[in-house]
């Protein structure tokens, strides 16, 4: 495998960013974005652990059954929004919505289809995410 220098951004048309929203912490990057100036057609592999291993997608995280869901139903994606601090993991039918609204603001700020946004979490399970503070970070990602 050859490495090649310069990072997610060294391929033609991408753009990376991370910065510090306050999901959890403070002074301490928990956001980031990436983004493709055209269509990418993705593929995703999923891992499982001992409280989310079900076979069926009941109890999967829901930034897992949102991406699983994309990757099936859409022609392609243009953007992965992450955080870290909480994982949106165990949090219901609430954690699909803000899956949603997590895609809708990157859809509005990056002017791309809402079903082209990727979106990740880790971090602390059980937890909502404060989706004001998402949507601040995904409007400063953007910048």
């Amino acid at each position: 495998m050859k490495q090649i220098t310069g990072g997610i951004t060294a391929a033609k048309g991408f753009q990376a960013a991370g910065i510090e929203a306050g999901i959890k912490y403070q002074n301490r990057k928990d956001m980031a974005i990436i983004y493709s100036e055209k269509p990418c057609v993705t593929a995703g592999t999923f891992t499982t652990n001992k409280v989310f291993a079900a076979p069926v997608n009941v109890v999967k995280a829901a930034p897992v059954k949102w991406d699983r869901k994309l990757l099936e139903e859409s022609p392609y994606v243009q953007a992965v929004i992450v955080n870290t601090g909480i994982a949106n993991a165990g949090t219901g039918a609430e954690g699909m919505k803000l899956c949603e609204e997590t895609a809708k603001e990157a859809s509005r700020v990056l002017g791309i289809p809402e079903n082209a946004v990727l979106v990740g979490s880790t971090g602390v399970i059980g937890a909502q995410l404060p989706i004001d503070r998402i949507k601040a970070g995904i409007s400063r990602l953007a910048e």
